[in-house]
């Protein structure tokens, strides 16, 4: 399983909290490539887990914390 940030932007906008076949469903009905379904489908989850961000799921994913940006000087 990998993740990219193109393939986690294609559950951005997932109906968060959300358990693994409601992303899963999600991500084929929006047309997300396959490599996504696959990464959701590889996650080994208790039945009925939720997941309330894709922080949850790729704990590497780059929060607005993550980035050096001064919004004072803008």
């Amino acid at each position: 399983m990998y993740w990219t940030l193109e393939l986690a932007s294609y559950l951005s906008d997932a109906p968060w909290p959300a358990n693994k076949d409601e992303l899963i469903d999600y991500s084929i009905r929006t047309g997300a490539p396959l490599e996504v379904v696959e990464n959701l489908q590889a996650i080994e989850a208790e039945d009925g887990e939720i997941y309330e961000s894709i922080q949850e799921i790729w704990p590497d994913f780059p929060t607005d914390d993550d980035y050096l940006w001064n919004e004072e000087e803008y």
